[in-house]
């Protein structure tokens, strides 16, 4: 994942079986170079004339390449370090670089070809998390909810519980 701090991107091995949280594993990270974060800072200035979510012109098309690259190296760090074998991860969720988000316009545009990361990594790739949610009249956050229950689920508190997920805009679940 790579998010609005454009630092770099996190890669991380969760053992699901889709509702419960079986086990976390091994993490990395694989930052962006200057040259990479400028390329992204630039789509991102460019992304907001976007009116159709799948257009790539310019720099945006440079930025979707990249993102693609950058979360194949991650990806690949993670599994090389670990001695994972790519047979034994069922699948990638790539959720790309945001480069516009206006769910009150049922526009977001995240950058990064899931079907060339799966060609690069062998491995079965999810993507395209928040179109269907902002489509629906949500957020566009549709993991973060599943997430938390999950995690909740894992730890012995008295409920109610609310989580609270701060990244470029904060995220509560109750």
């Amino acid at each position: 994942m790579s998010g609005t701090s454009l630092d770099g991107v996190d890669a991380a091995v969760i053992e699901t079986d889709g509702e419960r949280i079986a086990g976390f594993g091994p993490v990395s990270y694989r930052p962006y170079s200057e040259d990479e974060r400028a390329i992204l800072r630039e789509a991102l200035a460019k992304a907001v004339s976007l009116t159709d979510r799948t257009a790539r012109p310019g720099v945006i098309g440079e930025a979707h390449n990249l993102v693609t690259r950058t979360h194949a190296e991650a990806a690949e760090q993670l599994i090389a370090a670990n001695r994972i074998a790519a047979r034994d991860i069922a699948v990638v969720g790539f959720h790309g670089q945001t480069v516009i988000h206006k769910p009150q316009a049922k526009l977001t545009v995240q950058v990064g070809d899931g079907a060339a990361l799966a060609k690069r990594l062998g491995i079965a790739v999810v993507q395209d998390f928040r179109a269907a949610d902002v489509a629906a009249g949500g957020q566009g956050a549709p993991l973060v909810p599943v997430f938390h229950r999950a995690i909740v689920d894992t730890i012995a508190r008295p409920h109610p519980v609310a989580m609270l997920n701060i990244g470029g805009v904060a995220n509560v679940t109750y």
